[in-house]
């Protein structure tokens, strides 16, 4: 983000802005940290679905409040997402409750990602991006030190973290023009809707099984998309 930054002659943010999305990084690496924390448990569908809908629904409920009411069409869109979010998330089968507290702390995360990157104004998306990448990696990279746990790294693991690195990255600078262009709940409902994109990738990569529910999920994403837009 920064390189891209430095070739495309972007203004450099405010150092208010700079702390702000420092902030936000901070908040969104320790959500992250909090969300694999809570995979570990074994809870993988409840970590997905808690994490994705309060990360989504709190920030919306901010912006209705601070922007002001978006209209029924909208908000029964917004009600289609975090039922779609849900659904798709969800596992089959009963599931023991493990790791839910880090589950919720890792949606509050995710939730002060978007306000904090919010606050940040209309700078330069690559530069907010970057210097929100920045906080996260300091944070990130401060708790693998301190916690000493170092392994082997195989060459492909680190090809492929590099990889979703450089896509999350570009997310990042993707929500933050999002936000500058049009309203927060808005910017955060559609972007929550990531995983119906992971459960499609994973059904034409990897051949998973499409439930009945996660079927209905999708056609309530699509749904979604097409409200919030109207």
């Amino acid at each position: 983000m920064i390189t891209l930054a430095l070739a495309a002659h972007a203004e450099q943010p405010s150092r208010s802005a700079i702390e702000w999305a420092m902030a936000s990084g901070i908040s969104g690496g320790a959500a992250l940290a909090f969300f694999y924390r809570a995979l570990s448990a074994g809870s993988m569908g409840l970590t997905a679905t808690i994490g994705a809908v309060l990360g989504a629904a709190i920030p919306a409920v901010v912006g209705i409040v601070s922007e002001g009411w978006p209209g029924w069409a909208r908000v029964a869109g917004f009600v289609l997402a975090g039922l779609g979010i849900w659904l798709i998330s969800r596992t089959e089968g009963k599931e023991r409750p493990r790791g839910l507290g880090f589950a919720v702390l890792a949606g509050i995360g995710f939730a002060g990602f978007f306000l904090c990157m919010r606050q940040a104004g209309g700078g330069s998306a690559l530069w907010l991006a970057g210097w929100a990448r920045v906080a996260a990696l300091l944070l990130t990279g401060a708790v693998v030190l301190a916690g000493r746990s170092f392994g082997p790294l195989p060459r492909q693991s680190a090809l492929l973290g590099a990889i979703a690195g450089c896509l999350d990255a570009s997310g990042t600078a993707l929500f933050v023009r999002a936000s500058q262009s049009g309203r927060l709940d808005v910017a955060v409902m559609l972007t929550s809707l990531y995983p119906a994109m992971t459960v499609i990738l994973a059904r034409m990569i990897l051949k998973e099984h499409f439930s009945r529910w996660k079927v209905v999920g999708l056609l309530a994403g699509l749904a979604a998309v097409v409200l919030i837009a109207a």
